[in-house]
């Protein structure tokens, strides 16, 4: 293992990540599974973009924020799938201090960009069904432009605030990463200086850039669901429920395989393997998910790929 010394202090210049070797699959079947579901997100989300850019139907707020979620899953995605399929089948399972901090970095950035995405989402589909005379001025450009912002600018806040806080500690032992990229949970256990002051500052900002927007989003559906029960058409009804139910799908998703991942004690051998799992869940599986589960259930959307497959086809 290789040190540098800064300080007095000896520290770490590389980590070991371990990967999914405690996931029983073989390697190379978990690498072309893995790629596979890479280029599948890839795909989805730059067509997702290209539809709403290309097709002047999808012009409406809530495409626009889709748009930016599907920028984010994008950035997401690839903040961590490169680097574990060259761990799954490279010999050298090593990244630099440095290379770590910024798998940190952009993990951190779009992991809180799409907690206040999403709420941004709901925030919008309550407007659209409980103020629908106000919507217009209520969701105009200038307004989703801040609010699309609003979420950008809060995850670079929280990832700069993660990234002083490791950046901080010492790592002057162990160097093995018991995870398959870097993250603030792993880092913290092999620091050597107390984590004491930067596992405060990470759970302040888990239940301020976490929990806050999925309180907030059940705040809005409570609202939403309540005024869809008071609908006298069964058809309008389920035709706005039909409208938020992909929304509602991503963020179960999102948030039920997060949270597991996160509060999922992982003393044994067996729960160490279930929260990897569950964190590939939320970090490979639902990017490629989301633009799946929008093009599926909604209609403009299908409407616009129609249109696009036809125009390649015909012209």
């Amino acid at each position: 293992m290789e040190f540098r010394k800064w300080e007095n202090h000896s520290s770490v210049t590389e980590f070991i990540i371990v990967g999914l070797s405690a996931v029983q699959e073989p390697q190379i079947l978990l690498f072309f599974i893995f790629l596979i579901i890479y280029l599948i997100t890839l795909i989805g989300n730059l067509l997702i973009l290209t539809l709403i850019l290309k097709d002047s139907r999808l012009r409406s707020p809530m495409y626009f924020f889709l748009a930016n979620l599907s920028m984010v899953d994008l950035v997401f995605s690839s903040s961590t799938v490169p680097n574990l399929l060259a761990n799954l089948v490279g010999m050298k399972k090593t990244i630099s201090f440095y290379g770590c901090i910024i798998q940190l970095c952009f993990f951190q950035y779009f992991v809180v960009a799409e907690c206040y995405l999403l709420a941004v989402m709901a925030y919008d589909r309550y407007v659209a069904i409980c103020h629908p005379l106000t919507y217009t001025i209520r969701m105009s450009r200038k307004v989703r432009i801040y609010l699309a912002a609003s979420c950008w600018v809060s995850g670079f806040i929280n990832s700069m605030v993660q990234v002083i806080s490791v950046t901080s500690l010492d790592f002057c032992g162990p160097n093995v990463v018991d995870y398959f990229f870097c993250d603030v949970t792993p880092l913290f256990k092999l620091a050597c200086s107390n984590v004491a002051a930067s596992e405060t500052i990470y759970m302040v900002v888990v239940a301020v850039a976490g929990m806050g927007p999925l309180t907030f989003i059940l705040v809005t559906y409570v609202c939403i669901i309540t005024a869809i029960l008071k609908m006298r058409s069964t058809a309008g009804r389920r035709r706005t429920f039909s409208t938020c139910g992909s929304h509602f799908i991503v963020v179960g998703l999102y948030y039920g395989s997060g949270i597991f991942s996160y509060i999922w004690p992982t003393s044994t051998y067996a729960m160490d393997k279930d929260v990897k799992v569950v964190a590939v869940l939320y970090t490979i599986i639902t990017p490629m998910l989301n633009p799946i589960i929008y093009s599926l259930r909604n209609r403009e959307v299908k409407a616009a790929l129609k249109k696009v497959i036809i125009r390649k086809i015909f012209f």
